[in-house]
Protein backbone atom coordinates (compact mmCIF):
# COMPACT_ATOMS: atom_id res chain seq x y z
CA UNK A 1 0.00 0.00 0.00
CA UNK A 2 1.44 3.35 -1.01
CA UNK A 3 2.06 5.88 1.74
CA UNK A 4 1.33 8.75 -0.68
CA UNK A 5 -1.82 10.64 0.30
CA UNK A 6 -3.92 12.22 -2.44
CA UNK A 7 -4.59 15.86 -1.47
CA UNK A 8 -8.13 16.82 -0.51
CA UNK A 9 -9.59 19.98 -2.09
CA UNK A 10 -11.43 22.55 0.08
CA UNK A 11 -14.92 21.42 1.06
CA UNK A 12 -18.01 21.99 3.14
CA UNK A 13 -19.30 18.79 4.76
CA UNK A 14 -22.96 19.08 5.76
CA UNK A 15 -24.12 16.31 8.10
CA UNK A 16 -27.90 15.94 8.20
CA UNK A 17 -28.56 14.34 11.57
CA UNK A 18 -25.47 16.14 12.77
CA UNK A 19 -26.28 15.68 16.47
CA UNK A 20 -27.33 12.04 16.15
CA UNK A 21 -25.71 8.81 17.29
CA UNK A 22 -23.75 8.16 14.08
CA UNK A 23 -22.34 11.67 14.02
CA UNK A 24 -21.33 11.42 17.67
CA UNK A 25 -19.74 7.96 17.55
CA UNK A 26 -18.23 7.85 14.07
CA UNK A 27 -18.39 10.90 11.84
CA UNK A 28 -17.08 13.66 14.11
CA UNK A 29 -14.26 11.48 15.55
CA UNK A 30 -13.28 10.36 12.04
CA UNK A 31 -13.17 13.92 10.72
CA UNK A 32 -11.19 14.99 13.79
CA UNK A 33 -8.56 12.31 13.11
CA UNK A 34 -8.25 13.44 9.48
CA UNK A 35 -7.78 17.00 10.68
CA UNK A 36 -5.24 15.90 13.28
CA UNK A 37 -3.25 14.10 10.55
CA UNK A 38 -3.22 17.20 8.35
CA UNK A 39 -5.58 15.89 5.66
CA UNK A 40 -8.27 18.57 5.93
CA UNK A 41 -7.56 21.89 4.19
CA UNK A 42 -7.41 24.96 6.39
CA UNK A 43 -10.54 26.54 4.88
CA UNK A 44 -12.73 23.40 5.04
CA UNK A 45 -15.89 23.49 7.19
CA UNK A 46 -18.14 20.90 8.83
CA UNK A 47 -21.78 21.89 9.24
CA UNK A 48 -24.18 19.99 11.45
CA UNK A 49 -27.85 20.21 10.53
CA UNK A 50 -31.00 18.82 12.13
CA UNK A 51 -34.31 19.91 13.65
CA UNK A 52 -32.67 20.53 17.03
CA UNK A 53 -32.28 24.19 18.00
CA UNK A 54 -28.50 24.58 18.45
CA UNK A 55 -26.15 27.52 18.13
CA UNK A 56 -22.64 27.07 16.72
CA UNK A 57 -21.29 27.05 20.27
CA UNK A 58 -23.86 24.42 21.32
CA UNK A 59 -22.75 22.21 18.47
CA UNK A 60 -19.09 22.68 19.29
CA UNK A 61 -19.88 21.62 22.85
CA UNK A 62 -21.65 18.52 21.52
CA UNK A 63 -18.64 17.73 19.33
CA UNK A 64 -16.18 18.21 22.21
CA UNK A 65 -18.12 15.65 24.27
CA UNK A 66 -18.17 13.27 21.30
CA UNK A 67 -14.39 13.50 20.96
CA UNK A 68 -13.91 12.98 24.70
CA UNK A 69 -16.04 9.81 24.58
CA UNK A 70 -14.85 8.28 21.32
CA UNK A 71 -11.25 9.38 20.74
CA UNK A 72 -8.32 8.04 22.76
CA UNK A 73 -7.03 10.61 25.25
CA UNK A 74 -3.52 10.48 23.80
CA UNK A 75 -4.93 11.60 20.43
CA UNK A 76 -6.61 14.68 21.89
CA UNK A 77 -4.28 17.68 21.85
CA UNK A 78 -5.65 21.09 22.83
CA UNK A 79 -4.35 22.76 19.65
CA UNK A 80 -5.85 20.19 17.27
CA UNK A 81 -9.15 19.98 19.17
CA UNK A 82 -9.51 23.78 19.11
CA UNK A 83 -8.67 23.92 15.41
CA UNK A 84 -11.22 21.22 14.64
CA UNK A 85 -13.98 22.82 16.72
CA UNK A 86 -13.45 26.14 14.93
CA UNK A 87 -14.38 24.38 11.69
CA UNK A 88 -17.80 23.46 13.04
CA UNK A 89 -21.01 25.32 12.31
CA UNK A 90 -24.65 24.44 12.81
CA UNK A 91 -27.93 25.18 11.06
CA UNK A 92 -31.37 24.10 12.19
CA UNK A 93 -33.35 22.68 9.24
CA UNK A 94 -36.46 20.56 8.74
CA UNK A 95 -36.51 17.95 5.97
CA UNK A 96 -40.25 18.36 5.48
CA UNK A 97 -40.63 22.13 5.60
CA UNK A 98 -38.73 25.17 4.36
CA UNK A 99 -37.57 26.14 7.84
CA UNK A 100 -33.86 26.93 7.95
CA UNK A 101 -33.01 26.18 4.32
CA UNK A 102 -32.43 29.75 3.19
CA UNK A 103 -30.09 30.21 6.15
CA UNK A 104 -28.20 27.01 5.21
CA UNK A 105 -27.94 28.24 1.62
CA UNK A 106 -26.52 31.58 2.79
CA UNK A 107 -23.99 29.78 5.01
CA UNK A 108 -22.81 27.59 2.14
CA UNK A 109 -22.62 30.49 -0.30
CA UNK A 110 -20.05 32.16 1.96
CA UNK A 111 -17.53 29.65 0.61
CA UNK A 112 -17.94 30.49 -3.06
CA UNK A 113 -19.05 28.37 -6.04
CA UNK A 114 -15.85 26.37 -6.52
CA UNK A 115 -15.94 24.55 -3.20
CA UNK A 116 -16.98 20.90 -3.03
CA UNK A 117 -20.18 20.32 -1.04
CA UNK A 118 -20.85 16.94 0.53
CA UNK A 119 -24.20 16.17 2.15
CA UNK A 120 -24.06 13.21 4.53
CA UNK A 121 -27.50 11.72 5.28
CA UNK A 122 -27.00 10.37 8.79
CA UNK A 123 -30.78 10.13 9.14
CA UNK A 124 -33.55 7.53 8.80
CA UNK A 125 -33.91 6.21 5.21
CA UNK A 126 -37.44 7.61 5.05
CA UNK A 127 -35.91 11.10 5.05
CA UNK A 128 -33.34 10.54 2.27
CA UNK A 129 -35.72 11.69 -0.46
CA UNK A 130 -36.93 14.69 1.54
CA UNK A 131 -33.41 15.95 2.16
CA UNK A 132 -32.37 15.31 -1.46
CA UNK A 133 -35.41 17.27 -2.65
CA UNK A 134 -34.64 20.23 -0.40
CA UNK A 135 -30.96 20.33 -1.45
CA UNK A 136 -32.09 20.53 -5.06
CA UNK A 137 -35.02 22.92 -4.46
CA UNK A 138 -32.81 25.50 -2.74
CA UNK A 139 -30.10 25.35 -5.42
CA UNK A 140 -27.48 23.69 -3.24
CA UNK A 141 -26.56 20.99 -5.76
CA UNK A 142 -24.26 21.32 -8.77
CA UNK A 143 -21.62 19.27 -10.53
CA UNK A 144 -19.28 19.49 -7.50
CA UNK A 145 -21.89 18.17 -5.06
CA UNK A 146 -21.77 14.71 -3.47
CA UNK A 147 -24.44 13.01 -1.36
CA UNK A 148 -23.63 10.19 1.08
CA UNK A 149 -26.33 7.61 1.78
CA UNK A 150 -26.13 5.36 4.83
CA UNK A 151 -27.52 1.83 4.94
CA UNK A 152 -30.07 0.41 4.86
CA UNK A 153 -30.91 1.27 1.26
CA UNK A 154 -34.44 -0.11 1.41
CA UNK A 155 -35.81 -3.13 3.26
CA UNK A 156 -36.47 -5.19 0.11
CA UNK A 157 -35.96 -4.95 -3.63
CA UNK A 158 -39.03 -2.80 -4.33
CA UNK A 159 -38.25 -0.24 -1.63
CA UNK A 160 -34.57 -0.12 -2.65
CA UNK A 161 -35.54 0.59 -6.23
CA UNK A 162 -37.97 3.28 -5.12
CA UNK A 163 -35.37 4.92 -2.86
CA UNK A 164 -32.69 4.82 -5.56
CA UNK A 165 -35.14 6.32 -8.07
CA UNK A 166 -36.05 9.08 -5.62
CA UNK A 167 -32.41 10.06 -5.10
CA UNK A 168 -31.79 9.84 -8.85
CA UNK A 169 -34.38 12.57 -9.42
CA UNK A 170 -31.93 15.07 -7.92
CA UNK A 171 -28.41 13.61 -8.29
CA UNK A 172 -26.45 11.79 -10.99
CA UNK A 173 -25.20 8.33 -10.08
CA UNK A 174 -21.58 9.49 -9.91
CA UNK A 175 -22.61 11.98 -7.19
CA UNK A 176 -24.20 9.33 -4.95
CA UNK A 177 -21.97 7.55 -2.41
CA UNK A 178 -23.74 4.56 -0.80
CA UNK A 179 -21.53 3.88 2.17
CA UNK A 180 -20.73 0.52 3.72
CA UNK A 181 -18.03 1.13 6.31
CA UNK A 182 -16.80 -2.48 6.07
CA UNK A 183 -15.37 -1.64 2.64
CA UNK A 184 -13.18 1.02 4.24
CA UNK A 185 -11.43 -1.40 6.59
CA UNK A 186 -7.73 -1.86 5.99
CA UNK A 187 -8.01 -5.65 5.88
CA UNK A 188 -10.71 -5.56 3.21
CA UNK A 189 -8.51 -3.46 0.95
CA UNK A 190 -5.54 -5.68 1.73
CA UNK A 191 -7.57 -8.59 0.39
CA UNK A 192 -7.32 -6.85 -3.00
CA UNK A 193 -3.58 -6.33 -2.54
CA UNK A 194 -3.05 -9.97 -1.52
CA UNK A 195 -4.89 -11.31 -4.55
CA UNK A 196 -3.75 -8.95 -7.25
CA UNK A 197 -0.25 -7.87 -6.17
CA UNK A 198 1.14 -11.32 -5.28
CA UNK A 199 1.82 -14.17 -7.70
CA UNK A 200 1.44 -16.54 -4.75
CA UNK A 201 -2.34 -16.26 -4.38
CA UNK A 202 -4.23 -15.44 -7.57
CA UNK A 203 -3.22 -18.60 -9.51
CA UNK A 204 -4.68 -20.78 -6.73
CA UNK A 205 -7.71 -18.57 -5.94
CA UNK A 206 -10.27 -20.96 -7.43
CA UNK A 207 -12.19 -24.19 -6.96
CA UNK A 208 -9.17 -26.33 -7.88
CA UNK A 209 -7.34 -25.21 -4.75
CA UNK A 210 -9.87 -23.70 -2.32
CA UNK A 211 -12.13 -26.03 -0.34
CA UNK A 212 -14.48 -23.45 1.18
CA UNK A 213 -14.75 -19.90 2.52
CA UNK A 214 -16.19 -18.71 5.83
CA UNK A 215 -17.26 -15.15 6.64
CA UNK A 216 -18.22 -14.37 10.23
CA UNK A 217 -19.41 -11.05 11.63
CA UNK A 218 -20.08 -11.63 15.34
CA UNK A 219 -21.26 -9.12 17.93
CA UNK A 220 -21.26 -9.63 21.68
CA UNK A 221 -23.75 -6.80 22.27
CA UNK A 222 -27.54 -6.93 22.12
CA UNK A 223 -29.91 -4.23 20.91
CA UNK A 224 -28.01 -1.32 22.48
CA UNK A 225 -30.80 1.21 22.02
CA UNK A 226 -31.69 0.13 18.47
CA UNK A 227 -34.78 -1.93 19.33
CA UNK A 228 -37.20 -0.03 17.10
CA UNK A 229 -35.04 -0.31 14.01
CA UNK A 230 -33.68 -3.79 14.65
CA UNK A 231 -36.99 -5.53 15.23
CA UNK A 232 -38.18 -4.29 11.83
CA UNK A 233 -34.95 -5.33 10.13
CA UNK A 234 -33.38 -8.43 11.68
CA UNK A 235 -29.91 -9.83 11.06
CA UNK A 236 -30.44 -10.73 7.40
CA UNK A 237 -31.35 -7.18 6.38
CA UNK A 238 -29.08 -5.45 8.90
CA UNK A 239 -25.84 -7.34 8.27
CA UNK A 240 -26.03 -9.91 5.47
CA UNK A 241 -27.58 -7.86 2.66
CA UNK A 242 -24.85 -5.25 2.84
CA UNK A 243 -21.73 -5.99 4.91
CA UNK A 244 -21.42 -9.75 4.45
CA UNK A 245 -22.55 -9.86 0.83
CA UNK A 246 -20.01 -7.14 0.01
CA UNK A 247 -17.23 -9.13 1.69
CA UNK A 248 -18.25 -12.24 -0.23
CA UNK A 249 -18.12 -10.30 -3.50
CA UNK A 250 -14.59 -9.07 -2.81
CA UNK A 251 -13.39 -12.59 -2.04
CA UNK A 252 -15.05 -14.05 -5.14
CA UNK A 253 -14.74 -11.41 -7.87
CA UNK A 254 -12.74 -11.88 -11.05
CA UNK A 255 -9.66 -9.67 -11.54
CA UNK A 256 -10.88 -6.19 -12.56
CA UNK A 257 -9.13 -4.43 -15.43
CA UNK A 258 -7.99 -1.72 -13.00
CA UNK A 259 -8.44 -0.77 -9.36
CA UNK A 260 -11.05 1.87 -10.09
CA UNK A 261 -14.69 2.28 -9.20
CA UNK A 262 -16.54 0.95 -12.22
CA UNK A 263 -14.11 -1.87 -13.02
CA UNK A 264 -14.29 -3.18 -9.46
CA UNK A 265 -18.05 -2.77 -9.13
CA UNK A 266 -18.67 -4.44 -12.50
CA UNK A 267 -16.94 -7.57 -11.17
CA UNK A 268 -18.84 -7.48 -7.86
CA UNK A 269 -22.08 -7.28 -9.81
CA UNK A 270 -21.16 -10.44 -11.75
CA UNK A 271 -20.72 -12.30 -8.45
CA UNK A 272 -24.11 -11.13 -7.19
CA UNK A 273 -25.80 -12.28 -10.38
CA UNK A 274 -24.06 -15.67 -10.18
CA UNK A 275 -25.29 -16.44 -6.64
CA UNK A 276 -27.48 -19.53 -6.61
CA UNK A 277 -31.02 -18.81 -5.53
CA UNK A 278 -32.18 -19.69 -2.01
CA UNK A 279 -35.97 -19.78 -1.73
CA UNK A 280 -38.78 -21.84 -0.23
CA UNK A 281 -37.47 -24.97 -1.97
CA UNK A 282 -34.15 -25.01 -0.08
CA UNK A 283 -34.29 -22.28 2.58
CA UNK A 284 -34.59 -24.78 5.44
CA UNK A 285 -31.39 -26.63 4.46
CA UNK A 286 -29.34 -23.64 3.29
CA UNK A 287 -30.10 -21.20 6.13
CA UNK A 288 -30.41 -21.07 9.92
CA UNK A 289 -32.26 -18.38 11.87
CA UNK A 290 -31.68 -17.77 15.57
CA UNK A 291 -32.76 -15.45 18.38
CA UNK A 292 -30.73 -14.98 21.54
CA UNK A 293 -32.00 -16.07 24.94
CA UNK A 294 -30.73 -14.99 28.32
CA UNK A 295 -27.22 -15.99 29.29
CA UNK A 296 -23.82 -14.52 30.07
CA UNK A 297 -21.93 -12.04 27.90
CA UNK A 298 -19.04 -9.64 28.50
CA UNK A 299 -18.59 -10.99 32.00
CA UNK A 300 -22.17 -10.60 33.24
CA UNK A 301 -25.71 -11.89 32.99
CA UNK A 302 -27.74 -10.57 30.05
CA UNK A 303 -31.42 -10.65 29.10
CA UNK A 304 -33.08 -12.42 26.20
CA UNK A 305 -33.93 -10.60 22.98
CA UNK A 306 -37.61 -10.47 23.94
CA UNK A 307 -36.75 -8.97 27.32
CA UNK A 308 -34.43 -6.43 25.67
CA UNK A 309 -37.19 -5.64 23.20
CA UNK A 310 -39.84 -5.38 25.89
CA UNK A 311 -42.28 -7.52 23.92
CA UNK A 312 -43.75 -10.96 24.72
CA UNK A 313 -43.04 -12.33 21.24
CA UNK A 314 -41.17 -11.53 18.04
CA UNK A 315 -40.00 -13.64 15.11
CA UNK A 316 -37.11 -11.30 14.30
CA UNK A 317 -33.83 -13.16 13.87
CA UNK A 318 -30.71 -11.98 15.71
CA UNK A 319 -28.56 -14.69 14.10
CA UNK A 320 -28.27 -15.97 10.53
CA UNK A 321 -26.10 -18.67 8.99
CA UNK A 322 -26.20 -19.33 5.25
CA UNK A 323 -24.56 -21.78 2.90
CA UNK A 324 -24.16 -19.74 -0.27
CA UNK A 325 -22.93 -21.00 -3.63
CA UNK A 326 -21.67 -19.09 -6.66
CA UNK A 327 -22.59 -20.64 -9.96
CA UNK A 328 -19.60 -19.78 -12.12
CA UNK A 329 -16.43 -21.43 -13.41
CA UNK A 330 -14.09 -20.15 -10.67
CA UNK A 331 -16.24 -21.16 -7.69
CA UNK A 332 -18.23 -24.22 -8.81
CA UNK A 333 -18.56 -26.58 -5.83
CA UNK A 334 -16.97 -24.18 -3.29
CA UNK A 335 -19.44 -23.29 -0.52
CA UNK A 336 -19.36 -19.87 1.16
CA UNK A 337 -20.52 -20.24 4.77
CA UNK A 338 -21.82 -16.93 6.13
CA UNK A 339 -22.85 -16.19 9.72
CA UNK A 340 -23.64 -13.17 11.82
CA UNK A 341 -25.37 -12.60 15.11
CA UNK A 342 -25.80 -10.62 18.29
CA UNK A 343 -24.92 -11.76 21.81
CA UNK A 344 -22.37 -14.23 20.46
CA UNK A 345 -19.29 -15.43 22.28
CA UNK A 346 -17.17 -12.42 21.33
CA UNK A 347 -16.97 -9.44 18.99
CA UNK A 348 -15.13 -10.62 15.92
CA UNK A 349 -15.25 -10.27 12.14
CA UNK A 350 -13.12 -12.41 9.87
CA UNK A 351 -12.81 -14.07 6.47
CA UNK A 352 -11.33 -17.58 6.44
CA UNK A 353 -10.20 -19.13 3.16
CA UNK A 354 -9.52 -22.86 3.62
CA UNK A 355 -7.43 -24.52 0.93
CA UNK A 356 -7.77 -28.10 -0.22
CA UNK A 357 -5.58 -30.72 1.50
CA UNK A 358 -2.38 -31.95 -0.08
CA UNK A 359 -3.13 -34.78 -2.54
CA UNK A 360 -0.77 -37.29 -0.89
CA UNK A 361 0.74 -37.51 2.61
CA UNK A 362 4.34 -38.72 2.50
CA UNK A 363 4.81 -38.62 6.29
CA UNK A 364 4.32 -41.44 8.79
CA UNK A 365 1.35 -41.31 11.17
CA UNK A 366 3.66 -40.44 14.05
CA UNK A 367 4.40 -37.08 12.37
CA UNK A 368 0.84 -36.01 13.07
CA UNK A 369 -2.14 -35.05 10.96
CA UNK A 370 -1.72 -32.55 8.14
CA UNK A 371 -4.11 -29.64 8.55
CA UNK A 372 -5.31 -27.67 5.51
CA UNK A 373 -3.66 -24.33 4.86
CA UNK A 374 -5.86 -21.40 5.82
CA UNK A 375 -5.73 -17.68 5.15
CA UNK A 376 -7.47 -15.78 7.97
CA UNK A 377 -8.23 -12.09 7.48
CA UNK A 378 -9.33 -10.40 10.70
CA UNK A 379 -11.44 -7.25 10.25
CA UNK A 380 -12.09 -6.56 13.93
CA UNK A 381 -11.25 -6.04 16.68
CA UNK A 382 -7.53 -6.22 15.75
CA UNK A 383 -7.16 -5.93 11.98
CA UNK A 384 -4.58 -8.24 10.46
CA UNK A 385 -4.04 -11.55 8.73
CA UNK A 386 -2.64 -15.01 9.35
CA UNK A 387 -1.48 -17.61 6.86
CA UNK A 388 -1.64 -21.02 8.52
CA UNK A 389 1.03 -23.48 7.34
CA UNK A 390 2.41 -26.89 8.26
CA UNK A 391 6.05 -26.92 9.41
CA UNK A 392 8.41 -29.29 11.18
CA UNK A 393 8.40 -28.96 14.95
CA UNK A 394 11.94 -27.73 15.83
CA UNK A 395 14.22 -30.21 17.60
CA UNK A 396 16.00 -33.52 17.09
CA UNK A 397 13.00 -35.71 17.81
CA UNK A 398 12.32 -36.71 14.22
CA UNK A 399 9.70 -35.44 11.82
CA UNK A 400 6.76 -34.02 13.78
CA UNK A 401 4.45 -31.58 12.07
CA UNK A 402 2.92 -28.44 13.54
CA UNK A 403 0.19 -26.11 12.26
CA UNK A 404 1.39 -22.52 12.84
CA UNK A 405 0.47 -19.06 11.56
CA UNK A 406 2.52 -16.43 9.82
CA UNK A 407 0.95 -13.56 11.72
CA UNK A 408 0.70 -9.90 10.75
CA UNK A 409 -1.26 -7.33 12.75
CA UNK A 410 -1.31 -3.93 11.04
CA UNK A 411 -0.84 -1.77 14.11
CA UNK A 412 2.09 -3.84 15.37
CA UNK A 413 3.72 -4.30 11.95
CA UNK A 414 3.54 -0.69 10.80
CA UNK A 415 3.61 0.91 14.26
CA UNK A 416 1.04 3.51 13.31
CA UNK A 417 -2.53 4.05 14.37
CA UNK A 418 -4.86 2.04 12.16
CA UNK A 419 -7.37 4.58 10.76
CA UNK A 420 -11.07 3.91 11.25
CA UNK A 421 -12.93 2.93 8.09
CA UNK A 422 -14.99 6.12 8.16
CA UNK A 423 -11.85 8.23 8.02
CA UNK A 424 -10.91 6.82 4.64
CA UNK A 425 -14.43 6.81 3.23
CA UNK A 426 -15.28 10.37 4.28
CA UNK A 427 -12.23 11.69 2.45
CA UNK A 428 -12.88 9.49 -0.61
CA UNK A 429 -16.24 11.25 -0.92
CA UNK A 430 -14.47 14.60 -1.22
CA UNK A 431 -11.96 13.17 -3.71
CA UNK A 432 -14.85 11.79 -5.76
CA UNK A 433 -13.42 8.25 -5.51
CA UNK A 434 -16.29 5.75 -5.61
CA UNK A 435 -14.15 2.58 -5.57
CA UNK A 436 -15.19 1.60 -2.03
CA UNK A 437 -18.86 2.57 -2.38
CA UNK A 438 -21.83 0.63 -3.72
CA UNK A 439 -23.41 1.33 -7.07
CA UNK A 440 -27.17 1.37 -7.57
CA UNK A 441 -27.28 -1.88 -9.54
CA UNK A 442 -25.15 -3.63 -6.88
CA UNK A 443 -27.59 -2.74 -4.13
CA UNK A 444 -30.55 -3.95 -6.14
CA UNK A 445 -28.80 -7.18 -7.20
CA UNK A 446 -28.07 -7.95 -3.54
CA UNK A 447 -31.74 -7.54 -2.70
CA UNK A 448 -32.63 -9.83 -5.61
CA UNK A 449 -30.74 -12.58 -3.77
CA UNK A 450 -31.98 -11.68 -0.27
CA UNK A 451 -35.70 -11.27 -1.06
CA UNK A 452 -36.33 -14.96 -1.90
CA UNK A 453 -34.73 -15.95 1.44
CA UNK A 454 -37.09 -13.65 3.32
CA UNK A 455 -40.06 -14.94 1.33
CA UNK A 456 -38.93 -18.53 1.82
CA UNK A 457 -38.84 -18.07 5.60
CA UNK A 458 -42.32 -16.60 5.45
CA UNK A 459 -43.74 -19.37 3.27
CA UNK A 460 -42.20 -22.12 5.40
CA UNK A 461 -43.04 -20.31 8.64
CA UNK A 462 -39.39 -20.77 9.48
CA UNK A 463 -39.13 -19.34 12.99
CA UNK A 464 -35.83 -18.49 14.66
CA UNK A 465 -34.28 -21.06 16.99
CA UNK A 466 -33.25 -19.94 20.45
CA UNK A 467 -29.59 -19.82 21.43
CA UNK A 468 -28.00 -18.97 24.75
CA UNK A 469 -26.30 -15.58 24.90
CA UNK A 470 -22.52 -15.92 25.00
CA UNK A 471 -22.43 -18.94 22.66
CA UNK A 472 -21.79 -19.15 18.91
CA UNK A 473 -25.46 -19.40 17.97
CA UNK A 474 -28.00 -22.20 17.46
CA UNK A 475 -26.83 -25.79 17.25
CA UNK A 476 -28.39 -25.94 13.78
CA UNK A 477 -25.67 -23.59 12.52
CA UNK A 478 -23.06 -26.16 13.54
CA UNK A 479 -25.03 -28.85 11.70
CA UNK A 480 -25.22 -26.60 8.62
CA UNK A 481 -21.46 -26.81 8.09
CA UNK A 482 -20.63 -30.13 9.75
CA UNK A 483 -22.95 -32.16 7.56
CA UNK A 484 -20.55 -31.17 4.76
CA UNK A 485 -17.60 -32.55 6.76
CA UNK A 486 -16.36 -29.09 7.73
CA UNK A 487 -16.42 -27.01 10.91
CA UNK A 488 -16.60 -23.32 11.83
CA UNK A 489 -13.27 -21.66 12.43
CA UNK A 490 -12.93 -20.73 16.08
CA UNK A 491 -10.84 -17.66 16.94
CA UNK A 492 -7.53 -18.21 18.73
Amino acid sequence: MSSQIIPVPPFDYVVFGGNGDLAERKLLPALYHRDRDGQIPEEARIIGASRTAFSDDDYRGFAREALTKHVKPEDLQDVTVSRFLERLHYQQVDARSEAGWNELKALLEESGPERIRAFYMAVAPGLFGDFASKVSEFGLADGRTRVVVEKPVGRDLDSARALNAQIAEYFYEDQVFRIDHYLGKETVQNLMALRFANALYEPIWNANHIDHVQITVAESVGLEGRAGYYDRAGALRDMVQNHIVQLMCLVALEPPSAFDADALRDEKLKVLRALKRIDASNVETATVRGQYKSGASNGGAVKSYLDDLGEPESDTETFVAIKAEIGNWRWAGVPFYLRTGKRLSERMSEIVVTFRPVPHNIFADVAGAIQPNQLVLRLQPDEGMKQWLMIKDPGPGGMRLRHIPLDMTFEQSFRVRNPDAYERLLMDVIRGNQTLFMRRDEVEAAWEWIDPILKGWEEKRHKPQGYTSGTWGPSASIALIERDGRTWHEPD
